[in-house]
C-alpha cells in the first residue's frame, strides 16, 4: 500500500461525504429528527455517527490523548454537525498527505465506544475506516428515502474513479 493509494481513498471518502452533506442541507428539521427503525434511529443519529467515526479515527491515528467520541457529546444543530464534518474532511486529507509511509506498518491503539481497548496496524485501520463510512452512507440513503428525500447522487468508488478520469482526460 502506498501513500498514493491512501490519499486516493481519503479523497474518495471526502468526495462521497460531500454528497451526503449536500443531501442533509436539503432536508428539514422534521426529516432530520424523524424516528426510524435502523442501526441508528434517525438521519441525525446516523450523520452524527459518520462524523464521529471520521473524527475519532483521526484522533486515534494522531494519538490524541483521551479522545472522545463526538456521538457521546454532540448536542448541536444540523448545521453545526455539517461544519464539523467539513472540517474533519479537511483534517483527514491533511493527515493522510503528511503521514509517513514507513508508519503504515505500525500499530494503532484505539478504544471502542464501550471502553474496550484494541489495536490494529495502520494499513488495516484505514481501509476499515473507508469501508465503515461507505456502509453508513448506504444506511443514510435508506433513511433519507424513508423521510421522503430522493435527490441522490451515486457515491460508488467506481463512479469516483470514472469521474476523476474524465476530468483529467
Amino acid at each position: 500500500m502506498t501513500k498514493k493509494y491512501f490519499t486516493e481513498q481519503a479523497k474518495y471518502n471526502n468526495w462521497a461525504d460531500s454528497f451526503a452533506i449536500e443531501w442533509l442541507t436539503q432536508i428539514n428539521d422534521e426529516q432530520w429528527e424523524q424516528l426510524i427503525i435502523s442501526s441508528f434511529s434517525s438521519v441525525r443519529k446516523t450523520a452524527i455517527h459518520l462524523t464521529s467515526a471520521k473524527r475519532i479515527w483521526i484522533d486515534f491515528w494522531t494519538k490524541v490523548p483521551n479522545p472522545v467520541y463526538l456521538s457521546a457529546e454532540f448536542n448541536g444543530t444540523k448545521n453545526d454537525l455539517i461544519e464539523i464534518w467539513k472540517k474533519t474532511s479537511i483534517n483527514l486529507l491533511n493527515f493522510i498527505e503528511s503521514y509517513p509511509e514507513e508508519d503504515y506498518l505500525k500499530p494503532v491503539d484505539f478504544v471502542y465506544p464501550n471502553g474496550k481497548k484494541d489495536q490494529m496496524i495502520f494499513w488495516q485501520t484505514f481501509p476499515h475506516f473507508v469501508n465503515h463510512a461507505t456502509y453508513h452512507r448506504g444506511q443514510l440513503v435508506t433513511l433519507l428515502r424513508q423521510v421522503g428525500f430522493t435527490d441522490f447522487s451515486n457515491t460508488d468508488l467506481a463512479t469516483y474513479f470514472i469521474k476523476k478520469q474524465n476530468t483529467i482526460a
